[in-house]
């Protein structure tokens, strides 16, 4: 898998959250030998024993089971841990989800028919805004509260947080609630983690403006994942094929920024490749 991707022109690999513990191993030795180098992992990584598929909310921060917090506690230090043993910089942290039933993807079934105008949408939208303002409060601050353990150990181990922006409306944090996380943890381990398919499946559905977003937020902005989005929510396309304005985005951005791409397993190593080259062509390495 490393060698895959360093066959393929990239310097550094963050390591996912489908990451099983079977390849630790492999990939520990590959690192103290020199082979590779690590810009950052994903919690959880490696993948929890028990669970079977990729799924970084496997165990939620905001979740009323106080076991499952334990749980996803236990693997985020577990994950900062390797993160220190490969020499990865920064930890990418989900802080969880409200209640709500997925108003996402029902608005972004009817903007795929042509009914993002419509009666119906608005009203799916206004009801998912109303619900969440109500439910949202105590899944937030059960996630603020396990934060708070997180940023206490990767203090401890030099390991800087990126809280990554969500693709639905759903999860936590919104961008309201990133702005209030960020104050309320204002220390130079914790930022603003910036996914580009994620925010823009939000800017289609008119939750927010990417480029307002960001001249808001880039202030705090640690790293990025870097994806495009096909109108109006096919997120984790090769950069270049859909609709995000890298162009006025990245004008807003900090000087020295880390960008991961960050592409569907669907995608070919041609396109991978092609996107990078191009990126490279415009941006610089």
């Amino acid at each position: 898998m490393c060698r895959e991707l360093l066959d393929m022109g990239f310097d550094q690999i963050e390591l996912g959250h489908g990451i099983r513990i079977s390849l630790m191993d492999g990939i520990v030795k590959m690192y103290e030998a020199g082979k590779v180098r690590f810009s950052s992992l994903h919690n959880f990584c490696p993948l929890p024993i028990e669970i079977t598929r990729a799924s970084p909310d496997c165990y939620k921060f905001s979740s009323v089971d106080p076991k499952e917090r334990d749980r996803a506690l236990r693997h985020s230090f577990q994950t900062i841990d390797f993160a220190v043993r490969l020499g990865a910089k920064f930890v990418v942290l989900h802080l969880g989800r409200t209640p709500l039933e997925d108003h996402t993807e029902k608005l972004l079934r009817l903007t795929e028919v042509g009914l993002g105008t419509s009666r119906a949408f608005a009203k799916e939208k206004a009801e998912a805004m109303r619900f969440r303002t109500q439910q949202a409060p105590p899944y937030f601050q059960r996630a603020r509260e396990c934060l708070a353990k997180i940023s206490d150990y990767a203090a401890q181990k030099n390991i800087h947080l990126g809280i990554e922006s969500r693709h639905s409306f759903e999860e936590i944090p919104s961008e309201d609630e990133m702005i209030d996380v960020l104050n309320e943890f204002n220390l130079p381990h914790i930022g603003y983690w910036h996914d580009f398919g994620h925010v823009q499946v939000k800017h289609n559905l008119g939750f927010l403006d990417h480029v307002e977003w960001m001249k808001t937020i880039s202030p705090r902005l640690i790293g990025c994942h870097l994806h495009d989005t096909a109108w109006p929510g096919h997120d984790h396309m090769a950069p270049f094929t859909g609709d995000v304005e890298y162009q006025k985005l990245l004008a807003l951005l900090p000087r020295e920024m880390l960008f991961v791409f960050e592409m569907s397993p669907r995608r070919t190593r041609q396109e991978i490749v092609e996107s990078r080259d191009k990126w490279i062509q415009r941006f610089g390495a």
